[in-house]
């Protein structure tokens, strides 16, 4: 996010949103606030991604993939009613700009010859917490079905004209990663359909280290040909899981989904953030270690 509001005017960093966070347990979190509040008509002042683009070329001794975000975020942290509507008077019209900007970088990626590109889209976790779904009539006026079908069609106009041979289109979703705190809960039951059938990507890495992502059984909506990415470790938690632990979620993912189609990552980036997660390096390297152990063993 941060390099889409440091490419693009229209952001104030003296205006904040609110922001609730919850720990492990449950508990609340004190209330953090979000910089970044947009006030003018959105317009680019740069790529979004050039700069890392150039550093990966300079040291990737392989394929790079590259990580946009949804242009859902923006309409959820950066649109403040009294302030943006100013401006963009619906979080529909902040959304359709937003759009624009990222199409234009993705196709500028595979132009230049990235073959694996990814959307992360937390902002579908909103559509399985009922907390959530109130906060999404109240705050941004919206009616949830509305905005879950105006959510899936602007991701999918993220990656229009992005289709080539050879290209892999990704989505990632999530459910918050910030100093291990996380801000939404439930499974994949209530969008699945709709969101596993209309969504024009080639991969879904899902988040499913714990039980607030809910049952596998979600996944029978995804189409034969796919594949699902199954984010079993942790990113949150220093705690490692076992090899023997993670192969039987696989085993039972693949009830749903063709083991051939299966695949293993962490639940979500060690740093989402900027304040990152309650891990160490150390940690970090022994997540890894264990996806492409598990991985070695389950698909030889």
């Amino acid at each position: 996010m941060s390099d889409f509001t440091d490419a693009v005017a229209g952001f104030d960093f003296g205006d904040t949103v609110a922001r609730t966070w919850q720990a492990g347990s449950g508990a609340r979190v004190p209330v953090s606030s979000v910089a970044g509040v947009v006030t003018a008509r959105l317009h680019p002042l740069r790529r979004l991604t050039l700069h890392e683009l150039e550093f990966l070329k300079r040291h990737s001794p392989g394929a790079i993939k590259m990580t946009l975000p949804s242009a859902t975020q923006f309409p959820a942290i950066a649109y403040k009613r009294g302030v943006s509507d100013r401006v963009y008077p619906s979080p529909s019209e902040l959304l359709a700009d937003v759009v624009a900007i990222i199409r234009a970088e993705v196709r500028a990626l595979v132009d230049e010859g990235i073959r694996y590109v990814q959307i992360d889209a937390p902002r579908y976790s909103y559509y399985v917490d009922p907390k959530w779904r109130d906060w999404i009539r109240t705050e941004m006026g919206l009616d949830p079905e509305a905005a879950l079908d105006e959510a899936i069609r602007a991701d999918n106009a993220c990656l229009e004209g992005a289709r080539r041979p050879g290209v892999i289109l990704a989505i990632h979703l999530c459910r918050g990663n910030n100093r291990s705190h996380w801000y939404a809960e439930g499974g994949y039951d209530a969008i699945a359909e709709q969101l596993f059938t209309t969504l024009q990507v080639d991969r879904f890495l899902l988040e499913y280290d714990d039980e607030r992502s809910g049952t596998f059984e979600p996944l029978r909506f995804v189409p034969r040909g796919k594949t699902v990415v199954l984010g079993l470790v942790s990113s949150k938690r220093p705690a490692l899981e076992s090899v023997a632990d993670v192969r039987r979620r696989i085993g039972e993912a693949s009830r749903y989904v063709p083991l051939d189609d299966l695949a293993l990552s962490p639940q979500c980036g060690f740093a989402s953030t900027l304040e990152g997660n309650l891990l160490s390096e150390a940690d970090q390297w022994a997540k890894l270690d264990l996806v492409a152990r598990t991985a070695r063993e389950v698909w030889r």
